[in-house]
């Protein structure tokens, strides 16, 4: 019988290397990271089921103080957005120049960052009001972003997360995120919980749980099945966005398009 680890390389990598030219993503071959123990395995119970909004493609995903925020992408959909977790109506707070594909979002030190797919430019916003306090430019394509509480920490469809320097977002280092010592690709939204990061894997319904020292993927969390067949449309897109309620240890996820965002609890495998 194949190991886990085994199952989610056939299923995962290979489907994301194959992908057809003109998809996300950054292919290139980077030697392998250290090695660990075969990563905890978990699959999932929702514990609530919020309605969201099918037109919100989601690419960022942060709860802070009581309020959902939220950052979409597509060319001239791409918004910052509070979400009523009630009526999974949406607050436009900023709307992105046509030419931008708006992507991942963090929280740090009162300000709202927004990353951009290919603009190289991060929107920085006041948490309170809103208002649009700068643009700061980086290299390559932005992705998932989420941060320790004192720095940023990005992805750019690689098997690299760079910290980030959130004065003027430099890169100060990165890992590589590696399963049993072999790459994972396709890092997405980002977030941090409980000292480690969550990434989704673009294309798949698979998140890691990494170690933000060392890039050793300690555990994958199964989501398939999550969102019901009869919620689905020919819209619905993939898994994509984790936020964590640190007060009341909530994790919610949901994907591009969906009409649900949930929260759920990890039950090991």
């Amino acid at each position: 019988m194949r190991s886990f680890t085994v199952i989610l390389f056939a299923a995962m990598l290979p489907i994301v290397a194959a992908m057809p030219a003109g998809c996300r993503g950054n292919s290139r071959t980077r030697s392998a990271g250290p090695t660990a123990a075969e990563p905890a395995r978990y699959s999932y119970r929702v514990t609530a089921s919020h309605p969201h909004l099918t037109t919100s493609y989601t690419q960022g995903l942060q709860y802070i103080d009581g309020v959902m925020w939220e950052g979409t992408g597509q060319n001239g959909r791409s918004r910052l957005q509070k979400i009523d977790l009630h009526t999974g109506k949406a607050d436009v707070v900023a709307e992105l120049p046509h030419s931008e594909f708006g992507e991942g979002i963090a929280v740090l030190n009162g300000e709202i960052f927004q990353l951009t797919w290919t603009s190289n430019i991060a929107h920085v916003y006041d948490l309170a009001t809103g208002r649009k306090l700068r643009d700061v430019h980086y290299t390559g394509e932005g992705w998932g972003l989420t941060t320790d509480g004192e720095r940023l920490y990005m992805s750019n469809g690689s098997e690299r997360i760079f910290r980030i320097d959130p004065k003027t977002f430099e890169r100060e280092g990165s890992i590589t995120v590696t399963v049993n010592g072999e790459p994972v690709r396709y890092l997405n939204e980002l977030e941090w919980i409980d000292g480690k990061i969550w990434a989704n894997v673009y294309t798949t319904d698979f998140i890691v749980i990494i170690n933000p020292d060392t890039g050793i993927v300690e555990g994958i969390v199964d989501l398939q099945g999550l969102l019901p067949a009869s919620e689905t449309t020919p819209e619905t897109d993939v898994l994509n966005g984790i936020a964590y309620d640190a007060a009341d240890k909530r994790i919610f996820v949901t994907g591009k398009n969906w009409s649900r965002l949930f929260e759920i609890e990890l039950t090991e495998q």
